[in-house]
């Protein structure tokens, strides 16, 4: 889907709108927060360095902002004729049908009861 073929006044998709990466690099922006001011203060006995943990909750949330965004956009649409089942030995009911040498299940063969 194209963002030009977005019409105006419709909410947009999870994918081409802006809340789905913001809200992952918000997830993992307070995961590294939490994760750096429990481990960099070295103890309880230590006081909390919140300093290391909103440098490591900006890293975070920026580096995981530019990933979902260049994902994003190197999203593809599979094309239409993908989709239509032209591929071979689709029905799992008779296996050997379409691999060439391979009996029919209609056909009776001769020692097919033995």
């Amino acid at each position: 889907m194209i963002v030009a073929d977005q019409t105006p006044g419709e909410p947009r998709k999870m994918r081409t709108s802006v809340k789905g990466p913001l809200m992952f690099s918000a997830f993992f922006a307070v995961l590294a927060f939490v994760a750096v001011l429990i481990f960099a203060s070295g103890g309880s006995a230590r006081a909390p360095r919140f300093d290391l943990a909103f440098t490591g909750a900006g890293i975070a949330f920026i580096v995981s902002l530019v990933v979902a965004a260049m994902l994003s956009m190197s999203h593809k649409e599979n094309a239409d004729h993908l989709g239509k089942g032209s591929g071979v030995n689709l029905s799992s009911k008779r296996p050997g049908h379409g691999r060439p040498g391979a009996p029919d299940s209609e056909t009776e063969t001769p020692d097919a009861g033995h």
